[in-house]
């Protein structure tokens, strides 16, 4: 598998990390900032919550480790909480956007 047919690979299984407060998926909300896979297919993962004081924050990261896990391939996974920059609404899927009328 390329490099690059691991992160589609990643990143569709985060699509089921679902933030169970809200009901929808963490690539969907926007809160993946970036995914970095090195040349052992070591992956690194930044992302954040919708606030800081977010109650679900470990069993969500958590959740998103274990699903990038088990993308055939992946090797070591890491995930980093980062607050900078902030989310905001505008991150969330342009089209769940609309349908949510923000």
């Amino acid at each position: 598998m390329t490099k690059e047919e691991l992160r589609t690979a990643v990143w569709n299984k985060l699509k089921e990390v679902i933030d169970w407060e809200i009901g929808l998926d963490v690539v969907t909300l926007g809160l993946v900032y970036d995914i970095n896979i090195d040349d052992q297919n070591n992956v690194k993962i930044t992302m954040t919550m919708t606030t800081p004081m977010c109650p679900m924050a470990g069993g969500i990261m958590g959740d998103a480790e274990m699903k990038v896990r088990s993308v055939e391939g992946v090797n070591n996974v890491e995930v980093e909480l980062t607050f900078d920059p902030p989310w905001t609404p505008d991150r969330i899927d342009p089209v769940v956007r609309k349908q949510l009328g923000i």
